[in-house]
């Protein structure tokens, strides 16, 4: 039998990665991974940090670096930018399922403004936030297996995602033999 997949939650911030793969880790019996967490507790940094000292770049290089790490069955919520990055996508395409949670800017943006911790939110007018989310938004789909409505219930959200892996591993991958 082939080992569990690992799932890369992906959307624009705020669109409830974390706590819809929290929901899914638990329905799963899965480790959780928050990403952005997972790269502030190994690099001892936080990501303003990072940010201020290295730049956003190299907060990608990052992203990609983890994500690699974490292609062990785990539920990860990728940060917002992670998968913009087509290389890293492509890597959470082959190494496991991607998921585009599609929730509207409007729910996004009540939930992370005035968040201190969001680099791009405290750098940016919503504005200018609402014209990252159109551009970030052409490049999820792209670069995503599946796609949820996000503006659902939590528990609805999670249910469909739980569903799509759970047919993905039965039927949609490629078997191995032993």
């Amino acid at each position: 039998m082939n080992k569990p997949l690992s799932v890369y939650l992906c959307g624009f911030m705020g669109c409830g990665k974390s706590h819809v793969g929290r929901q899914i880790a638990v329905t799963l019996g899965r480790r959780f991974i928050d990403l952005d967490r997972y790269i502030v507790n190994a690099e001892r940094m936080t990501i303003p940090e990072i940010f201020d000292k290295f730049g956003e770049p190299h907060f990608r290089q990052l992203e990609a670096k983890y994500i690699r790490e974490l292609s062990d069955g785990s539920i990860v919520a990728t940060g917002g930018g992670a998968l913009i990055n087509d290389e890293t996508a492509a890597f959470a395409c082959e190494s496991g399922l991607s998921v585009y949670i599609n929730t509207a800017f409007d729910v996004c943006y009540n939930r992370i403004s005035g968040d201190t911790n969001r680099p791009l939110v405290v750098n940016n007018t919503p504005a200018q936030l609402r014209e990252l989310y159109d551009k970030r938004a052409v490049i999820y789909r792209r670069n995503s297996v599946c796609m949820v409505n996000g503006n659902a219930r939590d528990s609805i959200i999670a249910e469909e995602i739980v569903k799509l892996v759970r047919y993905y591993e039965e039927h949609l991958r490629p078997r191995h033999k032993n």
